[in-house]
């Protein structure tokens, strides 16, 4: 028997203008006014300087002449891409942002499309009521889109990984894009849908590298024998898809090869960086899933686990073995990872968050509602202690709440930001009046659980990215050190040769302009070192760069760093 009971009145879909609003609040905080931080300043140096280079820079990642080919060029191509046509516009930090706009769109209306079509199948529809009443396939196909929307918005992962012009960003998203793109084709077996995963798997490819594509790949084929698929016509149209994605991956390595930009190849160093990516399964990996799955999951892993048991005794569901083929392929991949990063979790999330939307409906009322008060209190907890923190830091009372807020950010001088204030405002009063509204209406719908977890998470990252943005840009922001800098060097310096790594370098080069030595090479007259203060002998470093018998020429770090050091020298003539 079906687990899913539910009336047409749970299934009324979440207005449009709501959901598209919920998207905006969450993807546009965090973007609009934030400096470039360490987390990302090295992809937006990559972006940089393909959109400011020429031909070589396109074709060989770099952030300001420091060689970076090893993920793939494609994120990066889409950053340079949106700052040549929006840079003079928005302003090249900002225009490189709307790229990271349009990948997180791809992948909240690819997840919802495939909810959608799966919601609407057969086997996956609630069973029908004695007196009729059940909700049209249409219908709870729309809710189950919205629910694994909110899902996927709510999960903490997402949150820190999509505001970020990462090149997992875009693996996620377009993780999100194969899945609809599966879905379709085990529905209709044909070659245009083959083609489309190709193009899909291409483009995965390009983004991050060729390991992530031949084990969905290899889940896709394994989910049509467990389906019980044509094996002829499958292994037919998997191979033109698979053709499809190495025809798509040669746009870059043939220009590559074919012009050897700087006098380089970057495939080497793309396949060394692809077979790092892969050994054996390790308890350091295993380790690290358990640690940052748990938080960067939340809340889909509960639903999605509980989604899998609860239709355990249904055979051939896709809406269950789809998702559950690609998790568990992506997991194995994670697992063999010597050593997983939070953005490699990312390419997990859309099947978590579509197993979890299944699992959803077949849940009792008691443990929504139990859900719906835990939403309330605890992130309106969570969004009222922020406020407070706000205050302190400008009133000084709690005193304290305002030494806590503040010594992080050692010199900083809070102001009010009447602009910001009113949207932290505006989000705060939003967030009261849908608590409003869950506790007067008492709604059935299904999503009302959801968009409560969801609408909170996004209330607490305004605020976060309102209230708190200046202190955050303050504390990791490198435009301070890079103006420094700036100062003391010449108008007709030459190019500068230094050890800083690919987010100071980005930072260095894009705020303070600094020529840094191109992958070309050249002789510079001046060094710059990055090292820490607790540094007693450098003489190795010096003998690293030829610096012999210097000449200093300024040394400083950033007020909230209190290890880091750079220092500027001149080489003597």
């Amino acid at each position: 028997m079906k687990p899913v009971r539910l009336p047409a009145a749970a299934t009324l879909a979440l207005p449009r203008w709501a959901l598209l609003a919920l998207g905006m609040l969450y993807i546009l905080p965090g973007l609009i006014g934030r400096d470039l931080w360490k987390e990302d300043a090295g992809s937006f140096g990559i972006m940089w300087t393909m959109a400011h280079g020429g031909l070589h820079d396109w074709l060989y990642p770099n952030i300001a002449g420091l060689a970076n080919a090893e993920e793939g060029p494609l994120a990066f191509w889409l950053g340079a891409l949106c700052i040549k046509l929006f840079g003079w516009i928005l302003g090249d930090v900002l225009a490189a942002r709307v790229s990271t706009i349009g990948i997180f769109v791809m992948g909240a209306v690819s997840l919802w499309y495939t909810a959608f079509h799966l919601g609407r199948r057969a086997e996956a529809q609630p069973l029908r009521l004695a007196f009729g009443g059940q909700p049209e396939p249409d219908d709870y196909g729309r809710t189950l889109g919205d629910t694994a929307v909110l899902i996927y918005l709510g999960c903490l992962g997402l949150l820190l990984q999509s505001h970020l012009t990462l090149a997992p960003t875009l693996q996620g998203a377009l993780l999100s894009y194969f899945l609809y793109r599966a879905v379709r084709y085990v529905e209709h077996t044909s070659t245009r849908n083959a083609v489309l995963i190709g193009v899909a798997l291409g483009a995965l490819t390009l983004t991050r590298g060729f390991l992530a594509p031949v084990a969905l790949i290899a889940a896709l084929f394994a989910c049509t024998r467990y389906l019980d698929l044509t094996t002829g016509a499958t292994l037919r149209q998997i191979g033109i898809a698979i053709a499809v994605a190495f025809g798509l991956s040669l746009a870059w390595f043939l220009p590559a090869m074919i012009v050897e930009p700087y006098g380089m190849s970057p495939a080497a160093d793309w396949m060394e960086w692809n077979a790092a990516q892969f050994g054996l399964p390790s308890w350091t990996s295993v380790k690290a899933f358990f640690r940052i799955g748990i938080w960067f999951f939340w809340p889909a892993w509960p639903f999605a686990i509980w989604a899998v048991w609860a239709w355990r005794r249904q055979n051939s569901l896709l809406h269950i073995v789809l998702p559950v083929f690609f998790f568990l392929a992506l997991t194995l991949m994670l697992l063999c990872d010597p050593e997983p990063e939070n953005g490699d979790f990312l390419k997990m999330l859309a099947p978590l968050a579509l197993m979890a939307a299944f699992g959803l409906p077949t849940m009792k009322r008691g443990s929504i509602n139990a859900i719906d008060w835990f939403s309330v209190m605890v992130l309106t907890m969570l969004g009222a202690l922020v406020w407070l923190f706000w205050i302190a830091k400008l009133t000084g009372w709690p005193a304290q709440l305002a030494k806590n807020a503040l010594k992080l950010v050692p010199g900083f001088k809070p102001e009010v930001g009447i602009v910001a204030f009113m949207v932290a405002a505006a989000a705060s009063i939003g967030w009261v009046m849908l608590v409003h509204w869950r506790l007067s209406r008492q709604p059935s719908v299904l999503w009302r659980a959801v968009v409560l977890s969801s609408g909170g998470l996004i209330l607490l990252w305004v605020l976060l990215m309102t209230l708190f943005l200046p202190d955050l840009n303050y504390s990791k922001s490198y435009a301070g050190v890079a103006q420094q800098i700036a100062a003391r060097l010449p108008a007709d310096t030459g190019c500068i040769d230094t050890n800083v790594g690919p987010a100071q370098r980005a930072s260095l080069a894009f705020y303070g302009r600094l020529p840094f030595v191109s992958l070309a090479g050249g002789s510079c007259d001046y060094v710059l070192l990055q090292d820490s203060v607790k540094t007693r002998d450098d003489a190795e470093m010096m003998r690293k760069y030829g610096v012999r018998n210097p000449v200093p020429l300024w040394e400083g770090r950033r007020a909230s760093d209190r290890d880091e050091r750079f220092r500027l020298f001149r080489r003597p003539r």
